[in-house]
């Protein structure tokens, strides 16, 4: 209860806080996605997540490694180089429940079917309640792929990437409980031009070698290894840098300076110099880019589900506030023009949800399907693409349903807000995303694209407006190069397409017809909220409301 001084009673009090739910029992989508692509099995380990990320202290941890952002301390106090990040307590304890969940390992630990699907749960929930954490889990499981090219190296690290723990000491690997991975990618000069990298590897044997350049982004900086390229005679090379060498020594990796982020602030993100800095090969010779494409794609399907959890946390708490703000004498939830903005917003999350679980259904079939691993081609920077454009608007128009108060720092809803653009910028901006799309197309065999639009086809019975679309698309795409300029027209049209398929088949046709409408029909605006008329907001939004409450 809101304490006021007694000249100024307050009879309209603001909603509490929403606490104390279980973000996987509230939300039916999520568990039928789940259970339809084959990750049910995760129930146990997703309610006990679930209920943290709902509880009190994930959001009193969450604010606090947000609002107390990591440190750079470049020297001890006997003038010694160290290179230490220092975090706040919130954020180690963050890192110690979400590697004790196995948010980075389940995917390659799990002894039966449908392991991307469970740990896409757990990816899903996380993502709603804090951000930061989620880079290291992230690179972590991904890592794990591109370590695998290397037996001699994964041999050593992979049991210890794949522990269910978290140790923030900097020892040699051999001496930790467990161990995370970074990267370290991305130079002045080039930015997304990989190609265009100067730093220089000097070979000491086979295998090990001494590298010197800079980097101008290296995510996770206190991690125990780093995935990083750099230039051999043959090429660009991928190779491995360990934080600490198997002696005790601390390499020789100097962190220049943390980058001061517009959001995900509990994460640091440096600039690094390497100086002889000692690194193991990984892959071939000159063959850096194609051994890190395994790993851009994990961490581009990360991203993919990360953007369908915050759009969810958004939708949240846009619902809550409006079942129990008044104005202008009944609650906000109950005005038709606020139930089609909030049914608008239900509607894109329901539509990102579904494609993130298609998706990871089709990692886990991939392994023996090979139209399942062509369509985790085709699909993963479509959906990274359009997810990643359609969360920062959402989000906005979710914090505008709370008035100013959204937009003030003690509510969740701020801190989202700052973090919704990162996804569309890591691992790929917009324009190169697009282009692997187009890349995408270009490689997959005409049959993988002809049962794609076959998967969609039924659907499309039932909708002339979907039938239409996916007409005119395959005409756009069949048998014909796309010019480079229509790369972004076609994403968005392929991620309309394939998120309209999947309402269809999947949810109530008054959601179903709704989206196609709006998204499809051109009945729809341009904005959240202008739902068209026939649209039932109401039955949309009860659906959603069941999906977004304790």
């Amino acid at each position: 209860m809101t304490q006021s001084f007694a000249t100024d009673p307050v009879h309209n009090n603001l909603p509490a806080a929403l606490v104390d739910f279980d973000a996987w029992t509230s939300d039916a989508i999520l568990r039928a996605a789940v259970e339809r692509e084959g990750g049910e099995w995760v129930e146990a380990r997703a309610q006990s997540l679930g209920r943290f990320v709902g509880g009190t202290e994930m959001q009193s941890l969450a604010a606090d490694a947000n609002n107390h952002p990591p440190t750079l301390r470049t020297h001890d106090r006997f003038g010694e180089r160290i290179d230490a990040v220092e975090y706040h307590p919130a954020y180690h304890r963050l890192m110690q429940v979400g590697f004790g969940a196995g948010l980075h390992s389940l995917a390659w630990k799990a002894d039966r079917s449908g392991g991307f699907v469970a740990r896409a749960a757990l990816n899903y929930l996380w993502n709603q309640g804090e951000q930061g954490t989620a880079c290291p889990i992230t690179m972590t499981f991904a890592g794990v792929q591109v370590l695998r090219s290397q037996p001699s190296l994964s041999a050593n690290w992979e049991p210890k990437l794949l522990t269910d723990d978290y140790d923030p000491r900097m020892a040699p690997l051999h001496e930790k409980r467990a161990a995370t991975i970074g990267m370290a990618m991305t130079e002045k000069q080039g930015g997304s031009d990989l190609r265009s990298n100067a730093s220089i590897a000097i070979p000491v044997d086979q295998h090990e070698h001494v590298l010197n350049g800079h980097k101008w982004f290296c995510s996770a900086p206190m991690s125990d290894g780093f995935l990083t390229l750099a230039q051999r005679a043959e090429g660009l090379t991928c190779f491995l840098v360990p934080r600490v060498l198997p002696d005790g020594a601390r390499n020789r990796l100097t962190i220049v300076r943390l980058k001061d982020k517009l959001g995900n602030r509990s994460n640091a993100s440096s600039e690094i110099e390497y100086d002889r800095t000692h690194a193991w090969m990984i892959g071939e010779p000159g063959r850096g880019i194609a051994t890190l494409i395994e790993m851009a794609h994990l961490t581009r399907f990360d991203i993919v589900v990360a953007a369908a959890g915050m759009m969810r946390a958004a939708v949240r708490q846009a619902i809550h506030h409006a079942r129990y703000r008044y104005a202008f004498g009944r609650a906000l939830i109950d005005q038709p023009l606020m139930q089609n903005v909030l049914a608008d917003l239900a509607l894109e999350a329901e539509a990102a949800a579904l494609l993130a679980f298609r998706l990871a259904g089709a990692f886990d079939r991939a392994r023996s399907d090979e139209r399942e691993q062509a369509y985790t081609r085709l699909v993963t920077p479509v959906a990274k693409y359009w997810l990643c454009k359609r969360l920062p608007t959402l989000v906005a128009e979710a914090l505008e349903c709370l008035g100013g108060n959204g937009y003030v720092e003690d509510w969740p809803l701020a801190r989202l807000y700052r973090e919704a653009p990162l996804n569309g910028v890591w691992e790929g901006s917009g324009n190169v995303i697009c282009l692997d799309v187009l890349r995408a197309i270009d490689k997959t065999p005409a049959t993988t694209l002809e049962a794609l639009f076959g998967e969609l086809m039924p659907q499309a019975g039932e909708h002339p407006d979907l039938s239409r679309h996916l007409a005119i698309l395959w005409g756009a795409i069949r048998n014909v190069r796309v010019p480079q300029r229509d790369a972004r027209r076609i994403t968005e049209q392929l991620a309309l397409a394939l998120q309209g398929g999947l309402l269809v088949k999947h949810a109530p046709s008054v959601t179903a017809d709704g989206f196609i409408a709006a998204r499809l029909g051109g009945e729809g605006g341009r904005a959240f909220g202008t739902l068209p008329a026939g649209v039932d907001c109401a039955a949309i939004l009860r659906r959603a409301v069941e999906g977004c409450e304790p």
